[in-house]
């Protein structure tokens, strides 16, 4: 999006008024490839039928199924694999941009939340496809960029790639080898972020706590969050996604140390019975996750700790399962997601023969999360009568009739909410109530299954 603009493009987020449609790609999961095809198609329409004159594909499902795309979506003009960026002006026609009458109009676009099917026009051995070579590109302080969030909050990517071997995956195939940015590049964008009104920054990268390793940094994520903890401005910076085995005393004496860098930690354990990670190639079992976890709440008092799980691995037994759900019970997360096993050619457990049937894994899966659910309940019932910090994000998307905001528990958009219904309006100039994007103490009265109700004292 920076590049585009800084070439003199206007970004646009109706589809109907671009001139050019971006479609950025998932590919990691069954549900993500089919909603990148889903968007794909519906983006098309627009090129067929409106105003739009190119259509490009960006991201993962390029990775994958780059000559498929082009082959079956003839309205495709142009391709963006994850390594090809600097390509993105050349791919919308804008390497002429600053010569041309007027700005073009350009929507970026990403699917979520919707899972129509593709009425045929693709089938399923039509996607398999020679993973490209990745160039080891990675963005740093120097790319222009336009924020996607809102104002007060943003994301930097830390480091791109993966190096680790789970059978399950193909973020390696897609994103390429482990890669670093440099410290230096990640604190001038920190800086430039605050200086430009933004109190909240989310570290991310496919494994933050790998930071710096292919630099020579030893506890590089630690040495990096005391670097950013001491940037002017900012108020909350937190990080994903953090691998077990490397979550380090260092680290954890790293976040306790700081009031700014929030006590959460998001570590995808994947699986708890050790015979299924040893199958997923990871390691680690239920006793050792639960002495961590132990080590973690002794380090950082009151840390918030969410994690991930992938029910239905191939071979997964019943046993194997029940120890899932006993550990899920022990270690009471305060967040959790489940996944059904997507299959993923490319993937070590994709030939693996031993798979489950969809129902089986899907009953699993909703099993493990009414665990979740009951133990989430308890937790957020605990907090009603305290108090915290509170972001406020604006009106709620539920009802105009309240605020919504969140804490240093509620990594941006991927956990529960805060719901205001109330706050002292003599302490508000008339006319002014609470304001987006700024701080205010709260205290909870009310709690849900995942999220809270609040009053802004």
């Amino acid at each position: 999006m920076g590049l585009l603009t800084q070439a003199g493009a206007e970004l646009t987020p109706d589809a109907e008024d671009a001139d050019v449609i971006v479609v950025n790609t998932c590919s990691f999961i069954g549900s993500a490839q089919q909603e990148s095809v889903d968007a794909i198609l519906e983006m098309a329409r627009h090129k067929t039928g409106g105003k739009a004159k190119r259509l490009v594909v960006a991201g993962c499902l390029v990775e994958r199924f780059r000559d498929q795309i082009a082959k079956n979506i003839p309205e495709v003009d142009a391709v963006v694999g994850t390594g090809e960026l600097d390509k993105i002006l050349a791919a919308a026609g804008l390497e002429s941009a600053p010569s041309a009458p007027g700005p073009f109009n350009i929507l970026t676009s990403r699917p979520e939340g919707d899972h129509r099917r593709s009425h045929g026009r693709f089938a399923r051995d039509a996607w398999a496809g020679a993973v490209s070579d990745l160039p080891n590109y990675l963005y740093d302080d120097r790319t222009p960029r336009v924020l996607a969030t809102p104002g007060y909050t943003a994301y930097i990517k830390i480091a791109e790639g993966c190096d680790h071997p789970c059978t399950f995956c193909i973020i390696p195939q897609l994103r390429g080898q482990f890669r670093s940015r440099r410290f230096e590049s990640v604190i001038a964008e920190a800086e430039r972020l605050a200086q430009s009104g933004v109190r909240e920054i989310t570290l991310i990268g496919q494994d933050t706590t790998c930071y710096g390793e292919d630099l020579g940094l030893k506890d590089g994520l630690a040495l990096l969050l005391e670097k950013l903890a001491a940037v002017d401005g900012l108020r909350w910076i937190r990080f994903l996604y953090a691998y077990p085995n490397k979550i380090t005393g260092r680290l954890l004496e790293t976040i306790a140390a700081h009031e700014n860098i929030c006590s959460y930690i998001d570590v995808p354990l994947q699986h708890a019975s050790a015979s299924v990670l040893k199958r997923m190639k990871r390691g680690g079992g239920a006793d050792v996750f639960l002495r961590s976890i132990e080590k973690m709440r002794r380090m950082i008092p009151g840390v918030t700790l969410r994690t991930s799980f992938i029910v239905g691995f191939p071979g997964e037994t019943e046993k194997e399962f029940e120890e899932l759900q006993g550990f899920v019970k022990e270690a009471a997360f305060d967040w959790m997601g489940a996944f059904g096993y997507s299959d993923q050619e490319g993937a070590s457990a994709f030939n693996d023969g031993k798979k489950l049937s969809a129902r089986e894994i899907e009953s699993r899966r909703k099993a493990l999360m009414s665990a979740q659910k009951k133990i989430s309940r308890a937790k957020k019932k605990a907090l009603v009568g305290r108090e915290f910090d509170l972001l406020l994000m604006g009106p709620s998307e539920e009802t105009d009739l309240l605020l919504e905001g969140r804490t240093t528990m509620h990594a941006p958009e991927i956990d529960g909410k805060v719901f205001v219904n109330d706050y002292p309006a003599g302490k508000f100039p008339e006319g002014a109530p609470p304001q987006k994007g700024e701080f205010y103490r709260c205290r909870i009265t009310a709690a849900h299954d995942y999220d809270l109700v609040a009053e802004i004292i």
